[in-house]
């Protein structure tokens, strides 16, 4: 093993001041999940995702044992400045050497039928599939104190 590789597969398991580096250069960036309230059947997570690959990529998927589905999600503007949530079938392209930012009110990971409450100060397992980079397992710590930086906060928007 060259010292390139080396340095490459430490870098891939190496969590350093809330970022997460996955083999071939995905970062994440500040990841926290939430609930809307305790004992909620659902919750999110979101972070920043930065692509430093080189070469474009597709978040395309996420699993996670505390939810019985985990998607993508979305909003959508459904007229009258109402905002529905879906999910994203097509994934979050995220170009090389940009961040998409997975936040309240906008993209993010979506946990329904939650398997056990999201409990402040733990920490969930999530595993995110890039089309190119493959499957990144994270470690995100439950936030629900943490408050709204843009748009709605999560748990406010019409979930039909």
């Amino acid at each position: 093993m060259s010292f390139k590789t080396l340095i490459c597969v430490t870098a891939a398991a190496v969590t350093i001041a809330g970022a997460t580096y996955a083999e071939g250069m995905m970062k994440i960036m500040d990841p926290y999940a939430r609930s809307a309230r305790e004992n909620a059947p659902t919750g999110a997570a979101f972070m920043g995702v930065m692509n430093m690959t080189g070469q474009d990529d597709v978040l395309i998927g996420a699993s996670s044992d505390i939810a019985k589905r985990v998607e993508l999600h979305t909003h959508i503007d459904a007229g009258n400045g109402v905002m529905q949530m879906r999910h994203d079938e097509d994934g979050f392209p995220i170009a090389a050497g940009e961040t998409h930012m997975l936040q309240r009110g906008g993209d993010h990971v979506m946990f329904m039928g939650l398997t056990k409450s999201l409990v402040q100060g733990e920490t969930i397992s999530v595993t995110l599939t890039f089309e190119k980079a493959g499957d990144m397992i994270v470690e995100i710590p439950v936030d629900s104190e943490r408050q709204a930086e843009h748009g709605m906060k999560h748990g406010e928007m019409d979930n039909n």
